[in-house]
């Protein structure tokens, strides 16, 4: 029989769970156990190692403990699926009696006794880096079917064939989307089933199956939830969540994949860029033709971008500006976001005409700029046009609103004003005001998790 601290250590990560450790409080003794491991993560199942585990020793058994209650295994040697996301969902970061855990964990709706606490993180600290964090969501489906059910699992690695439709072909798309802590410890969310939205129409675009809407939102509440201690707090960054579609199965020829993997994982980022932007408007390279994948969030978008930004930071810039791939005189979106231009009283930006990405957080700050008085202009925007605007900024789920500071272009280097007057400060008060509930959401674009 193990004592408490070495069930402790084989469910947790120093990183994780660790700091439960100083929660376990000893009570009289009780003879019934529960069966503990260490979960090994192998194509969305849980093996390893059994253990019996003294109730006596654990207390009260707060979230670690009723943490690993859900992923609980049958003593038998032989593979078992997680637990359903639904019955996993009400089970994390809830306090349980040895009694009503050994009860399949059947729990109340009263959740008075939920912890909360913050992970071990310098959060100050924070870059936009991955964190790995405890839990992602996965789901899957063959092709002309539907996905159904969810899983919640550990984060790890996934096992793959070396000829998915991923690996070989690039079907896959991703979106990105964040979390925010408010002051008063409520969690929310930012318009989710606009990402969800925009799945559909890249999966679609990539001949594969995707989450209905309700699906999506579902997958990104139970990652979230289940990884509640890694939103940071209020002020110190948001939990940005990373939904995933791919072909997961096995092909040789060019045809899409017979099976799909759905998943969503999570990390704690802070800024995406210090600072102002100082960008290059790049001459050689494109990010996008007319009838490609642009207009989508596909995977393979992204990996393209890489070689120019790389030569752009080398000479010091902070990122680079496209062309459009026709005729090199209209201004299409900076490596990952959008990007608008001020002058006046109007903003302009470049409109979504297919090779261009919808972005959400440029949604938004369109109909934020409207609500403000300003005239908002979705049009071809030459690229002369760099040369009068007052203001330029870019906006996405990354950066949010970023002002830039200076456009170089064929040598030329344009100065634009930053600055807490600026309408871009404006704009991203506005914007941030709402997704972290300082301010009223009179538009109704946040999600509380409850």
């Amino acid at each position: 029989m193990f004592r408490a601290t070495d069930f402790l250590g084989k469910c947790s990560k120093p990183s994780r769970i660790g700091s439960l450790l100083s929660k376990i409080r000893h009570q009289s003794r009780d003879t019934r156990a529960v069966q503990a491991y260490e979960p090994n993560v192998d194509r969305y199942h849980i093996n390893g190692e059994y253990a019996k585990v003294d109730w006596c020793e654990l207390g009260n058994k707060e979230s670690s403990l009723s943490l690993c209650k859900s992923f609980a295994l049958s003593p038998s040697p032989q593979r078992q699926t997680m637990l359903p996301a639904s019955d996993c969902f009400k089970r994390i970061h809830t306090k349980a009696s040895p009694q009503s855990a050994m009860n399949d964990c059947e729990l109340s709706n009263d959740h008075s006794d939920v912890v909360e606490e913050y992970a071990n993180l310098k959060w100050d600290e924070l870059g936009f880096c991955l964190i790995p964090v405890d839990y992602m969501y996965v789901m899957k489906c063959s092709k002309e079917k539907n996905f159904s059910h969810g899983i919640l699992t550990r984060f790890g690695r996934l096992e793959m064939n070396p000829s998915s439709g991923i690996l070989n072909y690039g079907q896959g798309v991703f979106e990105g989307l964040k979390a925010y802590r408010t002051e008063d410890g409520r969690i929310l969310l930012f318009r989710p089933e606009q990402n969800a939205l925009r799945m559909q129409m890249g999966a679609d675009r990539l001949r594969m199956p995707s989450p209905t809407i309700e699906q999506f939102v579902d997958a990104v509440k139970h990652t979230v939830v289940a990884n509640k201690q890694w939103v940071p707090p209020p002020g110190k960054g948001s939990l940005y969540i990373r939904p995933l579609l791919m072909g997961s199965g096995p092909v040789l020829g060019a045809t899409p994949a017979p099976d799909y993997t759905f998943l969503a994982f999570a990390s704690p980022v802070g800024n995406y860029h210090k600072g102002y932007l100082n960008l290059v408007v790049e001459e050689k390279f494109y990010r996008a033709f007319p009838g490609g994948t642009g207009g989508v969030k596909a995977i393979v978008n992204y990996s393209t971008v890489f070689k120019p930004v790389a030569e752009a930071k080398a000479k010091g810039f902070s990122d680079v500006l496209f062309l459009d791939v026709k005729t090199a005189k209209y201004i299409e979106e900076v490596s990952t976001s959008n990007i608008f231009f001020l002058k006046g009283n109007v903003i302009s930006t470049p409109a979504t005409d297919g090779t261009i990405l919808p972005g959400i957080t440029r949604k938004s700050v369109i109909e934020i700029a409207q609500i403000l008085g300003y005239q908002v202009e979705e049009r071809a925007v030459a690229v002369e046009e760099l040369f009068d605007s007052e203001e330029v900024f870019c906006t996405g789920t990354a950066m949010v609103v970023n002002p830039v500071n200076s456009i170089t272009y064929q040598g030329k280097r344009i100065e634009y004003k930053t600055g807490p007057e600026t309408v871009a400060q404006k704009l991203y008060e506005m914007l941030v005001g709402i997704q972290t509930g300082r301010i009223e959401d009179k538009m109704g674009w946040t999600v509380e998790l409850n």
